[in-house]
């Protein structure tokens, strides 16, 4: 069996991923390939390989290696963690819209910088299927880079691959849940649609209650919404507590009140895709306890993470071989033994999300086993909730066709109606659009 992780010297990502990987006795044996541009921290995590291959007896094979054609010969499974142009790319995410007077809590899967990262991903994701259709076309292809359901969308509707996209936030707000009200994690049962970073809850089942029912007891417990408000001053909430919890989720928690679903995703992310929360009036999303992720802190989280690999190396830590709670290995080790599992993917909509296009790529929960990876719901959201997804998969299906043939009208279509990146001055808007593309025009030769 042969794993390969495509951007593998990530120092976020490879680390958790091969103690997940490493751990699976259905992955016993297992040849690990890890490919990168960057050998520097390609060779770093070859070593942490080895570390976690020595810690759990795994019994495996590593290689690394810059030629990607090489590294899916013979795959079974290829993990994609990259990013096109890496922090200098994503400053210009971030800035351009900053100076234009769109600031982002994230900047990575919608609105002017979603859309920006998208354009110059796009044609990196399509090249990795069409290479593994020629080294690898029986295997997964298991994205877990961003935007998500763009870089998704391309690769099933380019190529032939096998392919889903994984992400953590439904799981980690489930598991919040879970903990606020004393459940274990297995209690919590969503019903799910829509599409990465924005997945509406229909239906939340707890511990055989109405989930829906539950939290809006816990926000009137706690003195309504109003209370929740951050203020200064005010005192903290202990960690894990019902109200940390509410804290945290007031953007999630004020939505279920206003329109009837929750949402599954950090609150940090559902503000970027509704325009009325990340605006001036709200301190840029501040009244809903959203902070901004200025580059600066993201070079420091940076800097942590290559702190903690390099610690290792040198024998001042142990590498962490505990369960990180993503979904690669589980995905994995169902396919190859059959075990059951029930979790949030994004595959392409093939009637698990009625209220959203054929073949687009939605978030919802699936069933995954030997037979594969397929839908086990039929789930339609509140008018908004759709309404609101169904614009949003217009601008993701427009950014695909855009990055791929160097349409730049299009590009331009995408961003006006993209509800961030399109509020203010059509003009103002088409200013910053040029201003990304040339600020990132070293990675989107589609468009010279």
């Amino acid at each position: 069996m042969q794993v390969t992780i495509i951007g593998g010297g990530s120092y976020q990502w490879s680390p958790k991923l091969i103690a997940d990987l490493l751990s699976l006795p259905s992955l016993a044996g297992v040849h690990l390939v890890l490919e990168d541009i960057d050998p520097v921290p390609l060779e770093k995590m070859g070593d942490i390989a080895r570390i976690a291959d020595d810690k759990l007896g795994a019994k495996s094979t590593v290689s690394t290696t810059t030629d990607q054609r090489r590294a899916l010969e013979g795959a079974d499974f290829v993990v994609v963690t990259i990013s096109t142009g890496g922090f200098t790319s994503m400053a210009v995410d971030i800035d351009v819209p900053a100076r234009h007077g769109i600031h982002q809590s994230v900047g990575d899967s919608i609105g002017p910088g979603g859309i920006s990262r998208a354009l110059r991903n796009i044609p990196v994701l399509a090249g990795i299927g069409l290479d593994m259709e020629d080294q690898c076309p029986d295997a997964w292809l298991l994205n877990i880079t961003n935007p998500m359901t763009t870089l998704t969308r391309t690769v099933c509707r380019e190529t032939r691959v096998n392919t889903v996209g994984l992400c953590h936030e439904v799981g980690g707000f489930c598991m919040d849940l879970a903990i606020a009200f004393g459940k274990p994690h297995t209690a919590v049962r969503p019903v799910i649609m829509g599409i990465n970073h924005f997945p509406v809850i229909t239906e939340l089942d707890v511990d055989g209650r109405d989930g829906f029912e539950m939290v809006a007891e816990l926000v009137d417990e706690l003195g309504g919404l109003e209370s929740l408000a951050p203020e200064p001053g005010r005192e903290e909430a202990e960690p894990f507590s019902k109200l940390d919890f509410a804290r945290r989720h007031l953007l999630k928690l004020t939505l279920l009140d206003r329109w009837g679903a929750l949402l599954g995703a950090n609150d940090r992310h559902l503000a970027e895709f509704m325009p009325s929360v990340l605006t001036e009036e709200s301190g840029w999303g501040a009244t809903y306890g959203i902070e901004l992720t200025p580059m600066a802190r993201r070079e420091e989280h940076q800097a942590e993470f290559i702190a903690e690999v390099d610690a290792v190396l040198a024998g001042k830590e142990e590498l962490a071989t505990w369960d990180s709670g993503e979904m690669v290995a589980p995905v994995i080790d169902s396919l190859i033994t059959g075990t059951r599992r029930e979790l949030p993917l994004n595959r392409p909509n093939t009637g698990q999300c009625p209220d959203l296009p054929t073949d687009a790529v939605v978030e919802a929960m699936c069933v995954v086993d030997a037979d594969g990876i397929r839908g086990r719901d039929v789930a339609s959201a509140p008018a908004p909730f759709a309404e609101l997804v169904r614009r949003h998969v217009a601008v993701q299906e427009m950014t695909v066709e855009a990055a791929l043939t160097g349409n730049r009208a299009l590009a331009h279509q995408a961003f006006a109606l993209d509800p961030l990146a399109g509020r203010g001055d059509l003009r103002e808007t088409e200013a910053m659009v040029e201003e990304l593309i040339a600020g990132t025009a070293k990675w989107l030769p589609q468009f010279s």
